[in-house]
């Protein structure tokens, strides 16, 4: 993969961790936090040029639907779950 092609893909990866971080409700954020991990592990020893664009091409179409999607749910907010108002353990 040509360095730009990497720092492209990188930036691609952190953009998307960053936008399901913006999901309201716990359910999703984590379940898209997750997909993305597990989607860009997998596909992560690619080597073919087109098959890569194919995939970041994938990858800017979801992009833009975790914004829509991040949005929408910012319109309709619910109450926090349970496990969101836990304290994390002092270490």
């Amino acid at each position: 993969m040509a360095a730009s092609s990497r720092a492209q893909v990188l930036d691609l990866y952190r953009a998307m961790l960053r936008e399901s971080k913006r999901f309201g409700a716990y359910n999703y954020r984590t379940y898209a936090i997750r997909r993305i991990r597990d989607a860009f592990r997998e596909n992560k020893n690619v080597k073919d040029p087109a098959e890569i664009q194919a995939l970041v091409n994938k990858a800017r179409r979801d992009l833009g639907i975790i914004r829509r999607q991040v949005h929408i749910g910012q319109m309709y907010s619910t109450d926090k779950l349970v496990i969101e108002n836990q304290e994390k353990p002092r270490a």
